[in-house]
């Protein structure tokens, strides 16, 4: 058996989770880097690095690959899944910029739940949400602050989060590996240049702001959206959906390893829900070779 082969069994084996864990430990890791430029960099700008850098990224690795010919159609639908994973991004940055890292995923999560929640069909399934839901509000927890506007960013950036699954998942469905991706994240970068182009000169002429929005292009959306990318021609939304519930989880143990935050007796309690909610789902996955490609 080949590497290649090799590998390519192993992904199709192993639990989909440890592949989503590492999306996002990669996109936490972008996380980190992109709010410490906050001080020096507008959110906006870091977000336009953000799209574009992946871009270039995921298109330079795939640009040797066999795929289809691109139609009218599948340039639609990378289209829309990159504008709105480009305005998920900015919003969020704009949020977490007002509001609290942990109560911002916490009130994002509100798109993913209501994806899981409308195909969500078996009695099983349904108690699987419920326990991820309920982990992910203990570990937010539910208070909120008096900013109003870091709210209404954080509610949009859910909205797009959610079309960010549905579209994600049609594009993951053509069978174009990580290409799709990269045309769409290009595509979403046009409608971030009015509001993050103004910033752009100062990260052009100073070394190590570039480098490091580069290091959040790569971390957050070329690794980390293009492995989710891989899950999602696993699996269906719906259980994709519910598996985001452990982001907060993995935001909690890279608190714990590298900010030095130990957790809470309720926090614990909600990790113990969202993974018990996790595991819980039902194991359906989708047929590794689609006919075709899954539409919203």
């Amino acid at each position: 058996m080949t590497p290649q082969s090799r590998s390519t069994s192993f992904f199709n084996s192993a639990p989909p989770e440890i592949f989503f864990l590492l999306s996002a430990a990669a996109q936490y890791t972008g996380a980190v880097v992109a709010v410490n430029l906050f001080d020096e960099v507008d959110p906006a700008t870091v977000a336009l690095f953000r799209v574009v850098s992946g871009a270039v990224f995921l298109m330079g690795f795939s640009i040797r690959s066999n795929h289809p010919r691109w139609t009218r159609r599948d340039l639609m639908w990378a289209g829309l899944f990159g504008v709105s994973t480009a305005l998920m991004n900015v919003f969020f940055y704009w949020g977490i910029d007002r509001l609290p890292l942990g109560k911002s995923v916490t009130i994002e999560f509100i798109g993913p739940i209501v994806v899981a929640a409308i195909r969500t069909k078996s009695v099983r399934n349904f108690w699987a949400l419920g326990l991820a839901a309920l982990g992910v509000v203990v570990l937010g927890g539910v208070e909120l602050n008096s900013e109003p506007l870091g709210l209404l960013f954080i509610l949009i950036a859910s909205i797009m989060w959610a079309l960010y699954i549905v579209l994600g998942s049609v594009v993951a469905q053509s069978d174009r590996g990580v290409a799709g991706l990269g045309v769409g994240l290009l595509i979403g970068s046009f409608i971030l240049i009015p509001v993050g182009a103004g910033g752009a000169g100062v990260v052009f002429t100073t070394p190590n702001l570039l480098l490091a929005c580069i290091v959040v292009g790569a971390t957050s959306s070329a690794l980390g959206y293009g492995i989710d990318q891989a899950v999602l021609r696993r699996i269906p939304v719906r259980r994709f959906s519910v598996m985001l519930a452990l982001l907060p989880v993995t935001a909690a143990i890279f608190g714990i390893i590298f900010l030095d935050q130990n957790p809470s007796l309720a926090d614990l309690f909600g990790m113990i829900l969202v993974l018990a909610g996790v595991g819980m789902q039902e194991r359906d996955e989708l047929d590794q070779h689609p006919e075709v490609a899954q539409t919203p």
